[in-house]
């Protein structure tokens, strides 16, 4: 079981150790690389799952762009996390399609955990750069966010409900808060983007996740 959940948000630019756009490079490449290193073992395993958590942010978010996935010239932190947390998602349906074109028994959901009352907006807030935006959602989640017990449910339930398939989501029944439930997936106009991603995390990371 590997549960991609690591994250920052709306951060100022910068760059991480290997050189890449911060949230991308936190948010999404992080995850690749980590699944990348995992995958043989992952394969081996009678019915592993692996689940990456998005956000409804991935609602604002547009599909990498090959020739500037770091928004060297054009960066905005929420434009940044938008497309970070769209990647989440596009990589979670993607490597669901690998494992079924190789016929694997692993399997790949997606989770998102609606609001939760963290360290996360506040971080945003201290970092600056973030504008409004950033005091709005720190309020926001202060006043009406979920406990992080109760926010972690969605991705905990697609790492162990019996009855969870691969390729299904889970967040909140009310988009921010509420028990964790099957959401519905949208794959339109989604292989494009999925494959433009498969082609830019591999060429940033130099790692390969083909079963």
């Amino acid at each position: 079981m590997l549960v991609n959940n690591a994250g920052v948000m709306g951060t100022p630019e910068g760059r991480t150790a290997d050189g890449f756009e911060t949230q991308l490079g936190v948010d999404h490449l992080g995850h690749w690389a980590l699944t990348a290193h995992l995958l043989p073992a992952l394969l081996a395993a009678p019915a592993a799952r692996v689940v990456t958590v998005t956000s409804f942010a991935r609602l604002m978010g547009r599909p990498l762009d090959p020739a500037n996935p770091h928004l060297n010239g054009s960066y905005d932190p929420w434009r940044a996390y938008g497309q970070a947390k769209l990647a989440n998602y596009h990589f979670g349906l993607g490597l669901q399609d690998a494992f079924v074109r190789a016929g694997a028994a692993a399997s790949s959901l997606l989770a998102h955990p609606g609001m939760a009352h963290t360290e996360l907006q506040p971080t945003t807030v201290r970092l600056g750069g973030a504008g409004g935006q950033a005091r709005f959602w720190a309020w926001y989640a202060r006043t009406v966010g979920m406990s992080p017990a109760r926010a972690a449910l969605p991705q905990l339930r697609a790492a162990t409900d019996p009855s969870a398939r691969g390729g299904e989501f889970f967040g909140p029944r009310f988009v921010t808060f509420g028990p964790a439930v099957r959401l519905r997936v949208l794959r339109r106009r989604n292989q494009e983007a999925i494959r433009t991603l498969w082609e830019v995390s591999q060429r940033e990371t130099g790692l390969a996740i083909e079963p």
